[in-house]
């Protein structure tokens, strides 16, 4: 299949893993795009510029595909040192940047000067235009579906990506609420070019996570997700557990009064307790409300592959059959 990401990124399908906290390792971005799609490192899941450029030289001895880097610009609890990153990057030869968080502005020029194409994360349509403003290649439409942060405005993607099919002139991926061929075929009729999977693509034999939260995730539903930190406008949809009972009480005690101090110990230091260690109550973790479309835990490649076929036979069959007055057999699996 090819469609303007395709061909922007050099890949195979129009499918991105995007970044995700202690999961974008070495070992996932490798498997996403020696199947066909774009891997993506976790950029501040390594604690330093170093520990990046380690992951990004791990990587390429697993892949000969194009793969990126996530970086994002968030609030933290202590500011990474961004230019750094960004020179790791630039000097182990990825060309390929997911942005994410606040606008990557002020970081464009030293991106664009190591010939790197960037995909700005953007929860709005007023954020993708600003993107394609300051040079953006593509974006990455990030519906209140998602799992991690989906902005403030709370709106779903059936009519983000359609408003974004009409405003922006650089290609988008559908991001938030990705897991199929019922997804990405959806996706490209309104108007995306691929479709961006995070909390998928935890759930396969390659991630490198924890078995305890592949399992979590299997046996989840779509009503198993939590919206947390909404008092501090960096709303963030995570799976629910103990530990985010635990924090959505002191958010109802706390009321507008709430700092984030006041909920550390249920936000910061989690990932490594969760992904790496199994614990599943330990705090806010972020996962999609796809998690309700997650059945089955399969390689990389059976999935995308699966994906690709399944795609086909829905265009290709249903779609197109809906179109053919006498194809009796379409209308009864409508």
């Amino acid at each position: 299949m090819k469609t303007a990401i395709t061909e922007l990124f050099g890949i195979e399908h129009p499918i991105i893993q995007g970044g995700m906290h202690y999961v974008g390792f070495a070992e996932m971005a490798a498997a996403v795009s020696n199947a066909g799609g774009l891997g993506l490192i976790t950029g501040l899941t390594q604690r330093t510029p170093e520990l990046l450029a380690k992951e990004i030289a791990r990587c390429r001895d697993m892949t000969d595909r194009p793969f990126g880097v996530n970086l994002t610009f968030l609030p933290t609890f202590s500011a990474p040192p961004y230019p750094e990153y960004i020179a790791a990057i630039r000097e182990g030869g990825v060309r390929i940047v997911e942005t994410a968080g606040r606008s990557p502005e002020q970081y464009m020029p030293a991106l664009k000067a190591g010939g790197i194409k960037v995909i700005h994360k953007c929860t709005s349509v007023r954020h993708s235009l600003k993107a394609e403003q300051i040079g953006c290649d593509a974006v990455s439409v990030d519906g209140f579906e998602c799992g991690g942060h989906p902005g403030e405005d709370d709106m779903p993607n059936m009519i983000l990506l359609p408003r974004a099919a009409e405003e922006l002139k650089i290609p988008f991926v559908a991001s938030g609420g990705m897991a199929d061929a019922r997804s990405l075929v959806a996706a490209l009729a309104m108007g995306a070019a691929g479709m961006n999977m995070g909390t998928r693509f935890i759930a396969t034999k390659e991630a490198p996570v924890h078995e305890n939260v592949k399992k979590a995730l299997v046996a989840a539903s779509e009503l198993d997700t939590r919206l947390v930190m909404r008092a501090l406008r960096n709303t963030e949809r995570v799976l629910n557990n103990k530990g985010v009972e635990h924090l959505l009480e002191i958010e109802r005690e706390k009321g507008r009064s709430l700092k984030i101090d006041d909920i550390h110990d249920q936000v910061a230091g989690v990932y490594p307790r969760v992904m790496i260690d199994g614990d599943m109550d330990a705090g806010a973790w972020s996962c999609g409300m796809v998690v309700g479309l997650i059945h089955d835990i399969p390689t990389v490649k059976e999935l995308i592959d699966r994906i690709m076929a399944d795609a086909e036979r829905l265009i290709r069959g249903r779609l197109t059959g809906f179109l053919d007055a006498d194809s009796e057999a379409n209308l009864k699996v409508a």
